[in-house]
């Protein structure tokens, strides 16, 4: 009995399988026939679901880098991974500092500058990045502005492993500042440091990181701020046409005493864009919106109320932003207006080079290193030298200049020597072109 009960259960289930398989079987040749059907009377037939394909990420195309090339161009310094905000000469002429936001700050060695390979010592700034950096006048250590904490930071060199490198002292300058800092500087005194905000305020701080006085500029904004080369000024411009000098002044024993207005700068017809001094302060350069340059007389008797003698004035008809620099021995002016630079003789105010589309970005600094040799430019990831053809000419031409009113032998022998030295120079540079 249980045998049988056993095949008849077996067969009942062979059974059900089999009526399975046929009803699916119609089912979909049904289905076919449908489709076939509506195919025929011209109806569309949605398509079976598949599984949905992963868009695509179309490929980033690759930035290309800015050329640029001429025939003066002496090294394109390229070591930044981010745009270069602020170049600085060290005072013995023998580096140049360079920040940007990549975290880092560049010194590069000027002797390197005609090499082909450009090797420089690297400083982190950690937690930040610099937007301006200043060597001080022992060139061991230097300060920088800090992007996000609107503060002053300072690196000093120190010895590790037979090597060189600069590194941060532990405690950043307090935020003093209620806006962001435009500039920094430092006095060749070593005695104050500088630092300006966009909206009116200078501070003046000591090495040690205390404020010791507020300057008001009364300019509506600051557009720029510096120290002057002998360490003596400030110097500020902006909404208003004019330059305003102070002069910080300390005692015999080094203590600080004051600030006090020193001079202005009055001429212009519109805002002042920037300046520049010789390195003796004893000239300055103006640029402004109104169009116009100025070369001023500024060694002058101030305490006795004489004013600044305006020497020559010049047009230029580029456009903002715009920065001037000046020759350490005031003899070229050279300013940027965007991404172009033009170069003046001081002198004549004559035109003598143009650089045309420089930069990839709007020039963020423009400075001449202290021997008079180089004119440096940066407004992206590289730092343009230049040949200063410009200074060579003003120089040879000055010097002709004094041999004919010079008197004495001693006088005309070291006339003609400077005469020889440039002439020798300029000719090598446009050999090594050729």
């Amino acid at each position: 009995m249980e045998v049988v009960a056993l095949v008849a259960v077996t067969v009942l289930l062979g059974g059900i399988v089999v009526l399975l398989a046929l009803w699916g079987r119609k089912g979909k040749e049904g289905n076919e026939e449908e489709e076939s059907a509506e195919k025929a009377n011209g109806h569309a037939v949605p398509e079976k679901p598949t599984k949905k394909q992963k868009p695509q990420r179309p490929r980033k195309e690759k930035v290309k880098p800015h050329s640029f090339s001429h025939p003066l161009l002496a090294s394109a310094l390229k070591a930044h991974s981010g745009s270069i905000s602020c170049l600085d000469f060290s005072s013995n002429g023998k580096y140049l500092a360079s920040c940007s936001d990549d975290r880092t700050v560049r010194i590069w060695s000027t002797k390197d500058f005609l090499k082909r390979e450009n090797r420089c010592m690297r400083a982190n700034v950690e937690m930040d990045h610099a937007t301006h950096v200043r060597f001080s006048p022992d060139c061991r250590s230097f300060i920088a502005c800090l992007a996000n904490g609107d503060t002053i930071r300072t690196f000093k060199m120190t010895k590790k492993n037979e090597a060189f490198i600069f590194s941060a002292v532990p405690e950043d300058f307090p935020k003093r500042h209620k806006a962001s800092i435009i500039n920094i500087g430092m006095a060749e005194t070593g005695k104050f440091i500088m630092s300006a905000s966009n909206d009116t305020t200078i501070l003046i701080w000591n090495r040690k990181g205390d404020v010791i006085a507020t300057i008001n500029t009364n300019q509506v904004a600051n557009a720029y701020a510096s120290v002057s080369p002998c360490g003596r000024f400030v110097a500020s411009c902006g909404f208003t046409p004019d330059v305003k000098i102070w002069e910080v002044c300390f005692g015999k024993s080094g203590e600080f005493r004051e600030v006090s207005r020193a001079f202005e700068l009055k001429g212009h017809s519109a805002g002042v864009c920037g300046f520049a001094f010789s390195n003796d302060s004893s000239r300055m350069a103006t640029v402004s919106k109104d169009g116009t340059w100025k070369l001023w007389k500024t060694d002058v008797e101030y305490k006795k109320q004489q004013d600044p003698y305006l020497l020559f004035t010049g047009k230029w008809s580029g456009r903002e932003p715009c920065r001037i620099a000046m020759s350490p021995d005031g003899r070229v002016v050279a300013i940027a207006s965007v991404c172009d630079i033009t170069v003046y003789n001081a002198q004549s105010g004559e035109m003598e080079e143009e650089f045309k589309s420089v930069h990839g970005d709007v020039i963020s600094d423009l400075a001449f290193d202290i021997n008079n040799r180089y004119l440096v430019s940066t407004g992206d990831r590289v730092i343009c030298v230049f040949h200063n053809t410009a200074g060579y000419r003003a120089t040879i031409a000055d010097m002709k200049d004094k041999l004919k009113k010079a008197t004495s032998q001693g006088t005309k022998d070291r006339l003609q020597q400077q005469i020889k030295e440039a002439e020798e120079a300029l000719e090598a540079v446009y050999k090594e072109k050729n």
